[in-house]
C-alpha cells in the first residue's frame, strides 16, 4: 500500500523554537499557484488574494499561540442565482498548539492542536481557518430566496395525515 501524505497547498513552517520570548509578528501572501490550489480545495471559482498577518507567541511550555487575521479576495457562487461574485472577507485567527504529550487540564487547553516536529505550518492554519469559515450558502450581497411561495390550494383541498389517522381512530 502506498504512503500517502497530504498535498499542504500553502505550507509556511515555523519553527517553534525560534519564536522569541515575547513573540513575532508574521506576515503571509499566497503565490499565484497557491492561489489555485486553494481555490480548488475550497472548491470556488477563484482566489485572487490570500494574506495574513500572525502574532505567535509562546505559551504554557513550549506551547505556541497565534492570534492575528486573514483577508481573502475570492469569487463564490451564489446559491440562489447561481452566478459567481466576487467579495473580500476578513477572518479573525486564534489558534492554539501543545506539544505532543502535553497535560491538557482545561477546555481551552483541549482545543490545542499538537505541535509536529518542532514546527507549525503557519500557511494550513490560515487555509484551515478560512475553510471553515467560508459560507456553505453563498449568495451576493442584497440576493434573497422570495418571502412568498405561491399555493395553489392543494393542501387545503387534501385532508391532513393526522386528520385520516383521528377518523380511524374514531369512528
Amino acid at each position: 500500500m502506498k504512503n500517502r501524505t497530504p498535498h499542504i497547498e500553502f505550507s509556511r513552517p515555523l519553527q517553534v523554537d525560534r519564536v522569541p520570548k515575547l513573540g513575532s509578528t508574521e506576515k503571509l501572501a499566497a503565490e499565484p499557484e497557491e492561489l489555485k490550489a486553494l481555490a480548488k480545495r475550497f472548491r470556488i471559482p477563484a482566489l485572487h488574494a490570500l494574506t495574513a498577518e500572525i502574532r505567535a507567541t509562546p505559551w504554557r511550555g513550549g506551547g505556541m499561540k497565534l492570534e492575528g487575521h486573514i483577508t481573502a479576495d475570492l469569487e463564490q457562487v451564489s446559491v440562489i442565482s447561481l452566478e459567481s461574485f466576487r467579495e473580500t472577507v476578513s477572518v479573525p485567527l486564534a489558534r492554539y498548539f501543545l506539544p505532543p504529550g502535553a497535560v491538557v487540564d482545561n477546555d481551552q487547553e483541549d482545543d490545542a492542536d499538537p505541535i509536529e516536529n518542532g514546527y507549525i505550518d503557519l500557511g494550513e492554519v490560515v487555509a484551515e481557518t478560512l475553510a471553515l469559515d467560508l459560507d456553505p450558502y453563498p449568495r451576493r450581497p442584497g440576493e434573497a430566496f422570495p418571502d412568498h411561495v405561491e399555493d395553489d390550494g392543494a393542501a387545503a383541498r387534501s385532508p391532513s395525515p393526522f386528520a385520516i389517522l383521528a377518523a380511524k381512530k374514531n369512528p
